[in-house]
């Protein structure tokens, strides 16, 4: 299995040469030459492996230079009860027939993140320790990706960690979560802007590629591939665990603003998985919805981006969004290096032909929707009042749209983000209850923290990392 640019660089490369590289040096993201297929008795023979060794397996099609024996020792020291607390790993949440959640949320830092993140981890500190190299990681988070990396990470062998995050824009428990760590290799940066503005800063450091190289600069963020893999996983635990045939179609509603969480679902959808729609559910920065209505992709800059209740997806520039786009124009890199590069810095927007369009939800199942903060808070308080569960704000974007998507005799999986306890506000707004945290974190806000504010400045943080590497 080889790796090759979105962006038309068609030089191959082996798994383990991207999961340190991040983007590719030409700017574009890396996807397989192709997408390993599955055949219905492969699928008939997933069904009954545990978390762990359905991990190895699919993992095992795209990663050829790792050793079989290693690989599956690291899937099985990652997905652990102890460490996701459940034999399960992502159980279903039932809510009626027909309709479930995917509990993703289970991790150590209580966020879909950990899935892939505490794979991520094990794979850097092993392929780093064969290589007797070193790796400082760079990323951006809205919330989650940040604290999870970090948790993944802390302690590593050969890794520092450089996380940045907008300043005051993430919940008090997102801030406490990462700013609270004491590890000497975790250094936390809150730039004084948006989200955005924190990717476009990890994407510029990733474009210089003397910097790149000279100081041993790696990603977490969902542009790399690595993590995107660990993702299909969980699509596929989902399904076996709605299903009792391989003859069962399904659907995932995804809460999306990045792009990398319903991205693995299209590829396990490529691959072969029976699913029937990817429904991508939006807040109000609603650009994927946009382009999912009407073939048109119009980036936001910062001061568009709004601050929401669901600030994990306050993103305007959809990073992953080029993989699929990559797929939707048949792998043409060419057009793709000339829509993301050339047409979105001359006119701030692309569109699509109508043929690519039908090809969206026709061809490759996408339908998408968006919601309102008074969705969010009315959503979560149905959910509450008719099943019995609370559901955090991202969550409930996801279940808001997939109840207007459902469709006739077809289950609808929506696929959980974090717990409520991480948006305690806007749950006493909808509930009048203080959700509940796990006892180890009941005096997270109040501990020590450890951050550097520094402005919207790609040459301000090349300095920080020169200074603490």
């Amino acid at each position: 299995m080889k790796y090759l640019s979105t962006r038309g660089d068609k030089t191959e490369r082996h798994f383990c040469d991207i999961l340190l590289e991040g983007l590719a040096p030409d700017g574009g993201l890396y996807l397989p030459t192709a997408y390993p297929t599955i055949d219905a008795a492969t699928l008939a023979r997933w069904r009954g492996l545990s978390y762990a060794e359905l991990a190895f397996e699919i993992l095992s099609l795209y990663i050829d230079d790792i050793p079989a024996a290693d690989l599956k020792a690291i899937t099985a020291r990652t997905y652990t009860e102890a460490v996701f607390g459940t034999p399960q790993i992502t159980p279903l949440k039932p809510l009626e027939p027909g309709l479930a959640l995917v509990a993703l949320s289970n991790g150590p830092t209580l966020a879909f993140k950990d899935m892939a993140m505490q794979l991520l981890g094990q794979l850097f500190e092993y392929e780093l320790g064969r290589r007797g190299e070193t790796l400082n990681i760079l990323g951006a988070t809205s919330g989650d990706t940040g604290s999870a990396a970090e948790y993944a990470m802390r302690g590593k062998a050969g890794i520092q960690v450089f996380m940045l995050s907008p300043h005051g824009r993430m919940s008090p428990f997102q801030q406490a979560q990462m700013f609270s760590l004491q590890d000497p290799n975790i250094h936390n940066i809150a730039v004084q802007g948006v989200f955005d503005d924190c990717q476009d800063i990890v994407k510029a450091v990733s474009n210089d590629l003397a910097f790149k190289r000279g100081q041993r600069i790696g990603t977490v963020n969902s542009i790399n591939w690595a993590r995107l893999l660990a993702q299909v996983v969980y699509y596929f635990a989902a399904y076996f665990q709605a299903t009792k045939s391989d003859a069962e179609r399904v659907s995932f509603t995804v809460p999306s603003g990045n792009f990398g969480n319903v991205c693995a679902g299209h590829v396990a959808r490529m691959m072969g998985l029976p699913i029937d729609q990817l429904v991508v559910a939006t807040n109000e920065n609603d650009v994927l919805d946009e382009f999912f209505r009407t073939g048109v992709y119009r980036p936001r800059g910062a001061e568009h981006t709004l601050e929401t209740s669901s600030p994990s997806m306050d993103i305007s520039k959809a990073s992953n969004f080029e993989r699929f786009v990559f797929d939707l124009l048949e792998r043409d890199g060419e057009r793709v290096k000339r829509l993301f590069g050339e047409e979105l810095a001359t006119r701030g927007f692309f569109e699509i032909t109508a043929e690519e369009r039908a090809r969206i939800a026709g061809q490759y199942g996408f339908v998408s929707g968006r919601s309102t903060h008074e969705d969010r808070i009315a959503t979560i308080r149905e959910c509450h009042a008719q099943y019995g569960v609370v559901i955090d704000t991202h969550t409930a974007d996801g279940l808001k749209v997939a109840l207007a998507r459902r469709q006739p005799g077809v289950t609808m999986l929506v696929l959980e983000t974090a717990l409520p306890a991480k948006f305690a506000a806007s749950i006493e707004e909808a509930l009048g209850l203080v959700p509940p945290r796990p006892v180890a974190l009941a005096d997270l806000e109040s501990r020590p923290k450890r951050v550097t504010v520094l402005p919207v400045s790609v040459d301000q943080v090349k300095q920080f990392i020169v200074e603490h590497v």
